[in-house]
């Protein structure tokens, strides 16, 4: 189906945000939101508006083992939040890995440790991305 699909690495303090093209092909950060902020639903409902998504992914956090951690809550609330702002599909995603190869990225791409702080959540959110996107090409 075409359409853009938006994704979200939610954490404690910041959430990444990543976007893909209207054929789904290239998901790319697109920014970071401040999680603690009073408008963070707010600044998510005006992501959706102005970039009109048919599907948002959300990275699960999954321990190695595939057990539930203890950021699964979080998200959960996070996930149950979104419901709440919008009626698009809503789809979890394993997270495992998407910090580990955004950091991998960026250190290939010559991106300092300190320079790529900024960039690591939403790097990761775009890995979250690909993952959801390879799924729906699987269905």
């Amino acid at each position: 189906m075409r359409g853009r699909r938006i994704a979200f690495d939610y954490g404690d303090a910041r959430t990444g945000v990543a976007l893909c093209d209207p054929d789904g092909i290239l998901a790319s950060p697109l920014c970071v939101l401040e999680s603690t902020s009073k408008d963070f639903l707010q600044q998510i409902a005006q992501l959706l508006t102005e970039h009109e998504p048919i599907r948002i992914f959300v990275g699960m956090p999954v321990n190695m083992s595939g057990s539930s951690g203890s950021s699964t809550e979080k998200v959960e609330s996070f996930v149950k939040q979104l419901r709440e702002i919008t009626a698009l599909p809503i789809q979890c995603v394993d997270e495992r890995l998407s910090t580990v190869s955004a950091q991998k990225k960026l250190k290939e791409a010559g991106v300092s440790s300190r320079q790529s702080k900024a960039l690591i959540d939403a790097m990761a959110a775009a890995a979250i991305l690909e993952q959801g996107l390879a799924r729906e090409d699987l269905e």
